[in-house]
């Protein structure tokens, strides 16, 4: 660890271009998600329109079609509860923890980075040693309280 070499400048300006690569990832990843509910609602039902009631809510009810399985409600568009809809929404919740540690890992990457930077400069090496730990193991409770700093 003594042997660190850091030009905080130089960090900085990565950091930089690994955040805005970042908040493209979470952009991507919402427009996939909408783009999974738009075509879960383009999906329609298993049935003809003509058997498909629809409650006071609003929300449809099919005689001929009932859902097998967990489907994520939040997926799930009112007016699409065919099968279509059904198995976008179950990929949809299947691929939820994925998405989450994509950006829960980049997240790590630059608190640690970035803290780990910042104790290098102060001169606690043992403390820039620990948040680098922390962001290796993607463990952000600990870099976003890290030595209570910012």
């Amino acid at each position: 660890m003594a042997s660190w070499d850091i030009q905080p400048q130089g960090v900085q300006g990565q950091l930089k271009a690994v955040g805005a690569h970042a908040e493209d990832l979470v952009n991507a990843l919402n427009t996939l998600l909408a783009d999974l509910q738009e075509a879960a609602r383009a999906a329609g039902t298993a049935v003809p329109g003509s058997q498909a009631t629809t409650l006071p809510n609003g929300a449809p009810v099919l005689t001929a079609y009932k859902p097998v399985g967990p489907v994520a409600p939040g997926m799930m568009p009112q007016k699409a509860t065919g099968p279509v809809a059904a198995a976008i929404a179950e990929y949809a919740s299947h691929r939820q923890g994925d998405m989450k540690a994509m950006t829960d890992r980049a997240q790590a990457a630059i608190l640690g980075a970035a803290r780990a930077t910042g104790e290098y400069v102060e001169g606690d090496l043992e403390a820039a040693r620990n948040a680098q730990n922390a962001a290796r193991a993607v463990r952000l409770d600990a870099l976003k309280d890290f030595g209570g700093k910012q």
